[in-house]
C-alpha cells in the first residue's frame, strides 16, 4: 500500500470515527439531560466554586455519561 493509499484510508478512518463519536456524544446528552439540568442549576452563580460545591452532581453527570 503506497503512502497516499494509506492515508487516504486513515482519513476515511478518522471521518468515520468523529462521525460516530458525535452521535455517541448526542445519545449520551439526551439521555443525561436531567443530570445536566441538576449540575447547570447548581453553577448558576458560580465561578471557581462550582468545583467543589457541585461536586456530587458532576460526578452523577459523569458516570451517567460513561455508560
Amino acid at each position: 500500500m503506497g503512502y497516499t493509499e494509506e492515508a487516504r484510508e486513515n482519513h476515511v478512518k478518522t471521518k468515520v470515527e468523529e462521525a460516530l463519536r458525535s452521535k455517541m456524544k448526542a445519545k449520551a446528552l439526551k439521555e443525561c439531560v436531567h443530570y445536566t439540568s441538576k449540575y447547570a442549576e447548581c453553577a448558576v452563580g458560580r465561578t471557581l466554586s462550582v468545583v467543589w460545591q457541585c461536586r456530587q452532581e458532576a460526578k452523577e453527570l459523569n458516570e451517567c455519561l460513561h455508560q
